[in-house]
């Protein structure tokens, strides 16, 4: 008889966890491998991975609603936007819940993984402790929020103070009494400036060269994104547009905060969501600073010649997208721009898929979740890949698309709408039980033997 599928996942925050149980509910074997000591990646502000940016006041963007599992709901009494150690205990409940821990290989950090031929468990998977595994399969699940990307290429002079980037920030005592820049507009830079404000020497600057729409959590009453479900069959721009008229009829625009205008649209550039920056700035206690020019010893000089004192900058520059144990014959030159079927399946070799790596308009859990599942439906037989070159039409399709939508500097390749995208994958689930019904292959493991342990 043909033998269960036996998987590699490599990763347990979010989107390793919802794979892992995706696989165990579809009846495969599965070895989950992950650097840290705990299930929750990324949001466990302790784990010994050390790759957490966690910092003590993080909490979630996107409401409670928006962002949980659908197969396992947010205890009702949490507040709409819960803390990162609320999000933290609530993937360490989810593994424990359904039983994924024994599953887990705690401490064990990938260090290569490769194909070795056709034949019975073709995939190898490397540790650091020398520790090897065979597989009919891999999915990659070791998110993209932890390698810090500079400012490249940096900016000329120097600077005599403390420089961080945003993934070391964890309270704000390192900014008490200190002058402080925060650099970036992003949800990160946000928060660590509104922190810094409370402790600082002078108001705490804020630099970018380009704006961003800033969302309060709250739109009339309700978190800000429920529009965005009541919205969801519009087309992009027409959501665009009522979102932007509901967005400046309730807190006006950036720039009547002295920020820089957004440089696209609400929907085409990633907003920032934050109730207490605006606070901040109507009182002084963050100021808006243009980009910066140079640096020049205690001080900064911005673009249009102003300067200022300056004791801390904090780099809040975003991350790169880094597969460290994937050569480029998997990734390329660039995982950024790997094109992905449905953003998941590797267009030369499905039985490598990859879950979280995208950039969405919305919540990261469900996403994964529904692109968990869809990975399980494929090593489990029950759902045909269409044929190769409809694959690379869809992703050609889909990058046209996402290029018009976000311009092509902004990771188009991974980008996609939440609503749209998590709606769409139960429908290509089935678009692919009918192309089994209509003699599609599916995926089969190659016979062996005996499964290794």
């Amino acid at each position: 008889m043909t033998p269960s599928c036996r998987v590699a996942v490599i990763g347990a925050g979010a989107a390793g966890l919802a794979t892992t149980k995706a696989l165990l509910d579809a009846g495969l074997d599965v070895v989950t491998y992950e650097k840290g000591d705990r299930p929750g990646g990324l949001w466990a502000r302790d784990n010994s991975s050390g790759l957490s940016p966690a910092y003590a006041s993080l909490h979630l963007n996107t409401s409670k609603g928006r962002t949980e599992f659908a197969d396992f709901p947010m205890p009702a009494e949490w507040p709409d936007y819960p803390s990162a150690d609320h999000v933290a205990g609530y993937l360490a409940d989810y593994a424990k819940t359904f039983g994924l821990t024994p599953h887990l290989r705690f401490g064990s950090t990938v260090r290569h993984v490769e194909r070795e031929g056709t034949g019975p468990l073709p995939w190898v998977v490397t540790t650091e402790s020398g520790e090897t595994g065979r597989y009919d399969a891999v999915v990659v699940a070791n998110g993209h929020n932890w390698d810090p990307r500079m400012p490249e290429p940096g900016y000329p002079g120097t600077f005599g103070g403390t420089q961080l980037h945003a993934h070391d920030y964890r309270t704000p005592e390192i900014f008490r009494d200190r002058r402080v820049l925060v650099v970036g507009m992003g949800n990160s830079a946000m928060d660590i400036a509104v922190d810094a404000s409370n402790v600082a020497r002078g108001p705490v600057l804020l630099s970018a060269r380009h704006g961003v729409h800033i969302v309060p959590k709250y739109l009339f009453g309700r978190p800000a994104d429920a529009t965005g479900a009541a919205m969801a069959a519009l087309p992009w721009r027409v959501r665009q547009r009522i979102a932007e008229t509901l967005l400046r009829l309730a807190v006006g625009t950036p720039q009547s905060y002295g920020l820089p205008a957004p440089s696209g649209g609400l929907f085409q550039n990633h907003p920032t969501i934050s109730d207490t920056i605006l606070h901040r700035l109507t009182h002084g206690e963050v100021t808006a600073r243009p980009g910066i020019d140079r640096l020049d010893g205690d001080r900064v000089v911005f673009t249009g010649g102003t300067s200022d004192p300056v004791d801390v900058i904090v780099w809040a520059t975003g991350y790169r997208v880094t597969i460290p144990f994937l050569t480029s014959r998997w990734i390329g030159d660039d995982a950024e721009r790997l094109p992905l079927y449905q953003r998941v399946f590797h267009l030369e070799d499905p039985s490598l898929a990859f879950v979280g790596l995208m950039q969405s308009t919305g919540a990261a859990l469900p996403v994964v979740e529904a692109q968990a599942k869809l990975v399980a439906a494929h090593l489990s037989g029950r759902y045909a890949l269409p044929a190769p070159l409809e694959q690379r039409r869809a992703v050609a399709r889909a990058l046209r698309a996402a290029t018009e939508r976000w311009g092509g500097d902004r990771r188009p390749v991974m980008r996609i709408d939440f609503d749209r995208y998590v709606a769409g994958l139960p429908r290509e689930m089935k678009a692919g039980r009918v192309r089994l019904l209509r003699g599609a292959r599916p995926f089969t493991p190659a016979r062996r033997e005996e499964t290794p342990a």
